[in-house]
């Protein structure tokens, strides 16, 4: 009986050390870097931005931003700086011979000390298939059809309109990435001549904001101009210094109509235009 007492002790500490012990739940911590880009695909000519974060700053340390291809072989490198509330952020254009191969891509940052890293990856198509069409533009006043030949690549085009007044016509596009648009005009259709008769320069207007063509040829009818675009542009005005005959052929009978009676009034009333003397 002198044992029973240890035995009940040892009985309840084994009790005791049976018991599971709960886990202390801990709140998840924050990711030494972050990183991400503004898309999942990216054609030839894109800019890709690059952004993220970092939770400690170290002060004159840049950020290394390195880009793989399919091949895991190093397409573009890039050092930038990391702001003082970690924040950081970079725009590479995907450009020149190394942005060749179809496939994903991996963006890659390192920080440090001490060495962070983050990574993610996208989709990159080397080459837009282009597209070409005719857009059958119709004059509202004259009712005449102009056949305009185009080729565009990044996006679709969605209608084109004249306006006389500013002696323009408008291409409305749907942009869905950067991309280029060829169109040829009809001379019959816009003009665009010096005082003296030469070819002269368009105006060219993409959402109200001027810009050059990327290339542009001629001949006795047409004239071609080919227009960079970027992704999200909508409405391209190319203005002339004409636009369609300025009397279309219903507008040139009333006028033609108008001079005769102008003349047989003025020979039945003697009324001269220019003084006698």
């Amino acid at each position: 009986m002198r044992y029973l007492p240890i035995l009940i002790i040892l009985f309840f500490l084994s009790s005791a050390l049976s018991v599971p012990i709960l886990a202390q739940s801990t709140p998840p911590t924050a990711p030494l870097i972050t990183m991400n880009t503004d898309k999942s695909s990216y054609t030839l000519g894109d800019t890709i931005v690059i952004s993220g974060a970092v939770q400690s700053v170290v002060f004159g340390t840049p950020l290394t931003v390195q880009i793989l291809d399919p091949t895991n072989s190093l397409v573009q490198v890039a050092q930038i700086d990391v702001s003082q509330d970690g924040k950081y952020t970079d725009t590479i254009k995907a450009v020149g011979t190394l942005w060749k191969l179809n496939g994903a891509y991996i963006v890659k940052v390192q920080y440090g000390p001490p060495n962070v890293t983050a990574q993610a990856t996208f989709t990159f198509q080397s080459s837009i298939t282009p597209t070409s069409n005719v857009f059958p533009l119709k004059d509202p006043n004259s009712q005449q059809t102009f056949n305009v030949n185009y080729t565009i690549s990044g996006g679709t085009v969605k209608t084109m309109t004249i306006d006389a007044q500013s002696l323009s016509v408008i291409v409305s596009v749907n942009s869905t990435s950067d991309g280029t648009i060829t169109v040829q005009l009809p001379r019959t259709l816009i003009d665009a001549k010096t005082n003296s008769g030469q070819d002269d320069a368009f105006i060219i207007l993409i959402d109200g904001a001027e810009v050059k063509p990327q290339s542009e040829s001629s001949d006795n009818n047409f004239r071609n101009l080919t227009i960079q675009f970027l992704q999200g542009d909508q409405d391209i005005e190319i203005i002339g210094t004409q636009i369609i005959p300025e009397f279309g052929p219903i507008a040139a009978l009333v006028f033609a109509i108008a001079i005769i009676s102008i003349i047989a009034v003025s020979a039945k009333t003697g009324l001269r235009f220019m003084p006698k003397y």
